[in-house]
C-alpha cells in the first residue's frame, strides 16, 4: 500500500510504496489524482524505469502529447522527450534548456496539460549538493489571495496564450541554441484563450490560470490595462510564499499537475555537470471528461493508506 508524507510546504509530497515500472492498479490510480489535488506535486523516489514503462504509467493519467518541435524524443517512444545537456560525438543528446522561466505547460493548447511526469537519470552535483532543481508556484494559493476588485473584475475573462512567446524567449533572451520554429510548426500552435479564473477538476476551487511563459494578452479590455494586469499577476503569483522547490536525486520521478501550478527549472549547473532526465507530458482531456468525476473523485485520502 503506497503512504504519503507531506512536504511542510505549500506544496509537495513524497510518495513510498510505488514501483512505477509495474502496472498501476485502479486504486492506485484514484490515490495519485487524489494526492495531486491535495500536494501538486509528488514525489517517488528510487524508481527504475525504461522509456516504455515511463510512457505506460503516464498514461494513464490523460493522452500524452507528442511536441510540436519533434526533437529531442525516445526512438521508438516520441510521447517520451530527452532533457539533458549532454554532448556526444558532437550532438546533443536532449534538450539543454527545457523549462527555464517560469510557465505552465501546454497553456497555449486548446486542451492544456493536465500533469508532466520527469524521472531523474543522472543529476549534477557541487560540493555534495544536487544542482537543477525545479521550482513549482501554488495558484490556488495566488487565486485565493487577490483583491476582491481583481477578482471582480477577471471575473469572466480570458487570456491568449501562445507557444511562441516562451520558444522565442528562450532564444533571443537566453542565447538558446533552439533553431526557429518553422511555418508549419507554428500552423500547428495558434494562440488560443483560457478563463483567466480556472476551475481545478480535482479540487473544484478556482485557480489562477495565467503565466508569464505564454500568456501574452488579456482579451477584451485595452491594451495597456491588460498589459498592466498581467504585471500584477505575473509579480503577484510569483511571490515566494506561493514557492516550494524540489532538489532531484537519481531514480526520482516527480509528477505535478498543470492545473494549480506553475514551474520553472533552475539552470545552475555548467555544460560539464551533466543532467539527463526523460519525461512525458499528460493532456487534461481525461480529468476534464465525465468518466474521470466518477471514476477518481470518489476516493478518499487517508495518511496510511
Amino acid at each position: 500500500m503506497p503512504t504519503i508524507e507531506p512536504s511542510g510546504k505549500i506544496l509537495g509530497a513524497t510518495v513510498e510504496g510505488l514501483d512505477l515500472s509495474k502496472p498501476l492498479s485502479e486504486k492506485d490510480r484514484a490515490f495519485i489524482f487524489h494526492s495531486l489535488g491535495m500536494y501538486g506535486v509528488l514525489h517517488f523516489p528510487k524508481q527504475s524505469l525504461d522509456a516504455r514503462s515511463l510512457k505506460t504509467f503516464s498514461r494513464r493519467f490523460g493522452t500524452l502529447e507528442i511536441h510540436v518541435a519533434n526533437i529531442f524524443q525516445e526512438p521508438g517512444n516520441p510521447e517520451v522527450m530527452i532533457l539533458s545537456n549532454i554532448v556526444e560525438n558532437g550532438r546533443s543528446v536532449g534538450m539543454a534548456d527545457a523549462g527555464q522561466g517560469w510557465h505552465t505547460d501546454m497553456s497555449y493548447n486548446s486542451t492544456i496539460a493536465f500533469a508532466n511526469v520527469l524521472y531523474g537519470i543522472q543529476i549534477p552535483h557541487r560540493g555534495g549538493r544536487p544542482l537543477g532543481a525545479t521550482e513549482f508556484a501554488n495558484m490556488h494559493a495566488a487565486y485565493d489571495d487577490l483583491p476582491e476588485d481583481v477578482k471582480l473584475r477577471l471575473k469572466d475573462a480570458t487570456a491568449l496564450h501562445d507557444f511562441n512567446k516562451f520558444w522565442d524567449m528562450m532564444r533571443h533572451e537566453k542565447g538558446s541554441t533552439r533553431p526557429a520554429l518553422t511555418e508549419e510548426q507554428r500552423r500547428q500552435r495558434p494562440a488560443v484563450s483560457h478563463p483567466v479564473f480556472l476551475k481545478h477538476p480535482i479540487t473544484e476551487r478556482y485557480v489562477l490560470y495565467a503565466n508569464p511563459g505564454y500568456t501574452v494578452r488579456i482579451n477584451d479590455v485595452p491594451e495597456q490595462e491588460s498589459k498592466e494586469l498581467l504585471e500584477f499577476l505575473f509579480a503577484h503569483q510569483l511571490q515566494p510564499k506561493y514557492q516550494f522547490a524540489h532538489h532531484w536525486a537519481e531514480g526520482d520521478v516527480l509528477m505535478w499537475e498543470d492545473i494549480g501550478t506553475l514551474h520553472n527549472a533552475v539552470a545552475d549547473y555548467c555544460d560539464n555537470e551533466h543532467r539527463l532526465i526523460k519525461r512525458c507530458q499528460v493532456m487534461a482531456d481525461f480529468v476534464f471528461s465525465d468518466e474521470f468525476g466518477s471514476s477518481t473523485l470518489g476516493y478518499h485520502h487517508s495518511e496510511d493508506s
